[in-house]
């Protein structure tokens, strides 16, 4: 876990600096949030829990999320999926309700999640692989963001194009990185 002072970056860089960086999701845990004062998490679906457009929950994730859940850490989905079907059938194979809505970096579906899980922001938190949608979304937003390293290679060309950005802006916010 790599964690940045936000406050210290430039204000042109703060949009897109996340709070933490995560190299899986199953580093975070239910202690370090709680010690945060963080109770819910907003997830992103592809590539952060499951692969680009796959119905596949690695066991190791699986594992993660009936943690989060029994430590009463309140999950709820915000994707920028267009296939509701495969949205709604992990949400009922994970147990985790999801929001749809305006797509991240806008707002509207993030405070939905929040109300659906009766969560203030300053107790919530948002994981994601994109600074672009999810990290700038929840930025936007106040909430603690968690960039974590996307788990698999295969992703939309558009992200494939805005990864290269993301590269540069890591080289900027590396000043910022609080040394441990």
């Amino acid at each position: 876990m790599v964690r940045y002072a936000r406050e210290r970056a430039p204000r042109w860089l703060r949009r897109w600096c996340p709070n933490e960086y995560v190299g899986s999701i199953t580093e975070i845990t239910p202690e370090s949030l709680q010690a945060l004062g963080i109770r819910a998490l907003l997830l992103d679906l592809d590539n952060t829990l499951t692969p680009w457009r796959s119905r596949e929950v690695p066991l190791h994730v699986q594992a993660w999320v009936r943690q989060m859940q029994a430590a009463g850490i309140a999950l709820c989905f915000v994707s920028n999926t267009r296939n509701r079907a495969r949205l709604q059938w992990l949400s009922e194979h994970l147990g985790i309700p999801y929001v749809r809505g305006p797509m991240k970096p806008r707002r509207e579906m993030l405070r939905r999640a929040l109300e659906k899980l009766g969560v203030p922001r300053e107790h919530a938190a948002i994981v994601g692989d994109q600074l672009f949608t999810d990290i700038w979304g929840g930025n936007r937003l106040g909430l603690y963001t968690i960039w974590v390293q996307p788990m698999h290679p295969r992703e939309f060309i558009g992200t494939k194009i805005s990864r290269m950005v993301e590269r540069w802006i890591l080289h900027q916010i590396e000043p910022y990185r609080v040394k441990e």
